[in-house]
């Protein structure tokens, strides 16, 4: 049967709920890109199209009435219905064109799955697969969000909401560049390397996560940054190049320490192993093209 002429629109929906939540029209129009009088315009919409007044608005801000408390709580079942939707549409698509969606954090992204993405879809023609790169947190983000069918992070952070399997074993190392001070001693000691500014990845990233995490576990502040970069590529070139050291993973500096370009540099009571870690939702069923990829994965 078809839907009441009262149903409303889900983007007006979206706004309100963003209203109650950020206790603003103002910051609710912000986080939608649109102007606050717009913002306003679609609320009274929707308040006439429902018949019922949602928000009391004050100098203070925007807060809901009663009903509108009510309205928002059906909203939010709605809405979540509705990314579901959206989410399911997208893995069907993505399904049936043979696109595989992936989203890894850098270290996967630039020295493990090159091989093993070429390796998988060399008997497959009829497939394909579309690489995202970022960081570990933005990664666990798009698979929440249903934009990527399969994510890789080094991160060590807890995925209660992630099915999850390891397809690699790595380490961080310490590494100079060969004209650092460093290289004429044998190992230093942690608390130098604790309150040596280093050449780190940004903020989110798992690399530097781990090793915040495990400095914290040794009673130490998190590392200070000299430099923060977005990608394990850059920081290698900056540390061959530069004066300070860095605490990176294995697998991407392993090439770089046989030839010379960087040292690795032994620090007693520093130890830190990761699991590298496929990742996909709970809520989601992993589509078959992706299955077949994780089965097909050498054990590392």
């Amino acid at each position: 049967m078809p839907l009441p002429p009262n149903v409303p629109d889900l983007t007006a929906l979206d706004l309100f709920l963003s209203v109650v939540q950020l206790g603003s029209m103002s910051r609710a129009a912000k986080a939608h890109q649109i102007t606050q009088p717009s913002a306003s315009g679609r609320i009274r919409h929707l308040e006439r199209q429902l018949g019922i007044t949602l928000l009391e608005r004050s100098p203070t801000g925007s807060r809901p009435t009663p009903e509108g408390s009510v309205v928002a709580g059906w909203a939010e079942g709605v809405l979540r219905a509705a990314d579901e939707l959206a989410t399911g549409v997208a893995a069907l698509k993505a399904e049936a064109s043979g696109l595989l969606r992936v989203t890894a954090s850098f270290t996967v992204a630039e020295y493990l799955l090159p091989p093993w993405l070429e390796n998988f879809f060399r008997n497959r023609p009829d497939d394909s697969v579309a690489l995202d790169v970022a960081n570990s947190t933005t990664v666990l983000e798009r698979l929440e969000a249903g934009a990527t069918d399969l994510g890789f992070i080094e991160s060590p952070l807890p995925t209660p909401t992630m099915h999850e399997q390891v397809v690699a074993h790595d380490e961080l190392v310490t590494v100079v560049g060969p004209r650092h001070p460093w290289t004429r001693r044998k190992s230093i000691p942690l608390e130098a390397l604790a309150t040596t500014p280093l050449v780190l990845r940004e903020v989110g990233s798992g690399t530097r996560d781990a090793l915040e995490e495990e400095l914290l576990q040794l009673g130490y502040d998190a590392p200070a940054s000299v430099l923060g970069l977005g990608s394990t590529s850059a920081v290698r070139v900056a540390v061959m190049n530069g004066s300070s050291p860095t605490v990176i993973s294995r697998v991407a500096v392993q090439s770089d320490i046989d030839s010379g370009s960087l040292i690795a540099i032994d620090v007693p009571g520093l130890h830190i192993e990761r699991r590298l870690r496929a990742v996909w939702p709970k809520r989601a069923e992993l589509p078959p093209l992706a299955r077949a990829l994780l089965k097909a994965l050498p054990n590392l």
